[in-house]
């Protein structure tokens, strides 16, 4: 998952909370072999390298086009599984170093999810382009988790993968448990924050990944339409929903809306926190 990962366990032995450790750790070692493009082994690295030709897929990877499908149709394609080819261009990693204009155009041709052809099973994709579900991913893992760990224990859990969290019931006490919310130029949790008794939270901004330019921070999350980070975007949006990967659809859609983030969560009655910049 590239990131800190860990599951919460209230009240139970030992030995029942390594057994639900496992499980859960089965589960995001299951996800991440098999949507990594950092791998030669699966479905991705055979679209990635298929140089134009269609590949069958499985139901499950499927499933996951559809969704990115969706995402990207909301989104009005700022949000595409196949501009993760910007990280040529972009390096997130708290230097100055900006991609120069001509350096983004170049990767702009080779972006565009209505340039793929996807009637299932099959999925076809011009070579040079590339996916990536990156973006989709961890909150899909995180529910995965839950559901895999409810299959062989009841016990009060809150599973949380680099920050995005699902629990389906309180702690063993009956109280909630407490979720602190980061500021994103703080290497802090603060001592405010989300109440949780059932669902997911996620969070989408620029607190560990970013550049930072003449005094501009330039975070992570770009428009594919147009290679760079939305102008006028909160420093990070937070979301509660019924389950982790609608809250992660729901932060994500918001942060791309710029400086509409908070109007466009309204109008989906959607439980959040913004971050100004």
């Amino acid at each position: 998952m590239a990131s800190p990962c860990e599951v919460l366990i209230d009240d139970v032995s030992d030995r029942c909370a390594r057994r639900i450790a496992r499980i859960a750790a089965a589960e995001a070692y299951r996800v991440e072999q098999h949507w990594s493009r950092y791998r030669k082994d699966n479905i991705i690295h055979r679209i990635n390298t298929a140089d134009g030709q269609a590949v069958r897929v499985d139901e499950e990877t499927g499933r996951m086009l559809d969704y990115a499908q969706t995402l990207w149709q909301l989104s009005q394609g700022r949000f595409d599984i196949t501009s993760g080819i910007l990280r040529r261009a972009w390096h997130f990693d708290g230097s100055d170093r900006l991609p120069t204009a001509a350096a983004i155009r170049s990767l702009l041709a080779q972006i565009g999810w209505d340039r793929v052809q996807w009637e299932r099973p099959r999925f076809r994709m011009p070579s040079g382009m590339e996916l990536d579900f990156g973006g989709i991913g961890k909150e899909y893992a995180v529910d995965r988790s839950l559901q895999q760990i409810r299959s062989a224990s009841a016990a009060p859990v809150l599973i949380n993968f680099g920050g995005d969290i699902v629990c389906d019931g309180p702690r063993a006490s009956g109280a909630p448990w407490h979720v602190g919310l980061r500021h994103c130029k703080s290497s802090d949790a603060t001592s405010t924050g989300l109440e949780l008794e059932g669902g997911g939270v996620a969070t989408s901004g620029d607190a560990f990944r970013y550049v930072l330019h003449n005094g501009i921070r330039y975070g992570h999350v770009l428009d594919a339409t147009t290679g760079w980070p939305v102008p006028g975007a909160p420093a990070s949006v937070t979301v509660r929903a019924a389950h982790c990967t609608l809250a992660g659809m729901l932060a994500i859609l918001a942060l791309l809306q710029g400086e509409h983030a908070a109007a466009f969560l309204d109008a989906q009655k959607a439980v959040y926190r913004l971050q100004p910049r």
